[in-house]
């Protein structure tokens, strides 16, 4: 199978499990849900899926030599993420705003109840070993260090957005070792850094992500206790809980206006002296491993200002929205 990826190119997949995950059904709905939530209205065009970044995931692992169990850990890491992605944490998680973790916490028991566990079965993979990041250094660590799932995610999204042409610079300069991501050298790494801080900046953890997150939720949770949706709805796609929401505008002039604010169709203004709703958005930062003349170090070990860019910027960022008649 030929798969063309915006990050990696045109690609062949011909491992036998990869492909029977990738057309399992629980991979194929991760196609209706937007990677970011719903933030169409802020930047049109820049939507791309959780589907296409947990492919890229598995993409850049296999890239880099990783194990095949390490490749499908990679594929699946995404699974349980429900429709408008963490967008459920300002649904269903109440308290989790400043974490997003919603969809770990919930990730082994929801890898369980699918397809995945016989899939796996019949190629002879352990489940158990797959659902312990503990076996998979390159996939997933904590940060500030820099893991297969960031390091997609923050290029992919940066393409998305437009922030960058390619991604080739930075895969070049990036080498595994030790089960590590290393930079090949300071200048790179602290690029890459300095894109990531750029992206979370913007768009992660940025004031339209708190617009998208605080409406999109207010209004998904209003649909819920009307009955207009079901939890199970949120775990199909963005495009099936959208419809079922649609349907209902007409009927309720709250789900209305809800609707009108997720929808970019309302002003915002973030005012911390006036304002309807107080909001959290979980900030991340990287501190990438290089290579130097006296060994590998951080960006920060080497640039000691990056030091405090991680201090200040890894604090969940804080907004105060107040909607405009």
């Amino acid at each position: 199978m030929t798969h063309h990826d915006r990050v990696y190119g045109d690609v062949e997949i011909n491992e036998p499990v990869i492909l029977e995950l990738l057309n399992c059904a629980s991979m194929q709905r991760l196609k209706g849900v937007d990677q970011a939530g719903y933030m169409e209205p802020y930047f049109p065009g820049s939507s791309h899926s959780r589907f296409e970044h947990s492919v890229g995931v598995y993409l850049l692992l296999r890239k880099y030599g990783a194990s095949l169990e390490e490749q499908v850990a990679g594929l699946i890491h995404d699974v349980s993420h429900s429709a408008f992605s963490h967008t459920i944490d300002y649904v269903l998680a109440v308290g989790s705003e400043k974490e997003q973790n919603h969809q770990d916490n919930a990730f082994s028991d929801f890898v369980k109840k699918l397809e995945i566990p016989e899939i796996l079965k019949k190629y002879q993979i352990d489940l158990d070993y797959i659902l312990d990041d503990h076996n998979f250094p390159l996939k997933e660590n904590n940060l500030p260090d820099i893991c297969a799932d960031r390091i997609d995610y923050s290029l992919r999204g940066a393409l998305a957005y437009g922030e960058i042409e390619s991604a080739d610079y930075f895969l070049d300069n990036l080498i595994v070792q030790d089960k590590q991501w290393i930079f090949k050298d300071f200048t790179s790494a602290k690029k890459y850094a300095e894109l990531f801080n750029s992206i979370n900046a913007k768009y992660y953890a940025g004031l339209p992500s708190a617009m998208m997150f605080r409406t999109s939720g207010d209004c998904l949770r209003h649909a819920i206790l009307q009955g207009y949706i079901s939890e199970a709805d949120l775990y199909t796609t963005d495009a099936v809980v959208l419809g079922k929401i649609k349907s209902h505008l007409t009927e309720d002039a709250q789900l209305k206006l809800l609707f009108a604010r997720m929808s970019g169709e309302t002003n915002i203004k973030n005012d911390p002296n006036n304002y309807d709703v107080r909001i959290f958005c979980k900030s991340r930062m990287v501190d990438p491993l290089c290579l130097t003349n006296e060994g590998i170090k951080r960006v920060s070990e080497v640039d000691s200002s990056w030091i405090k860019v991680i201090q200040e910027e890894s604090r969940p960022k804080e907004y105060f929205l107040k909607f405009e008649s």
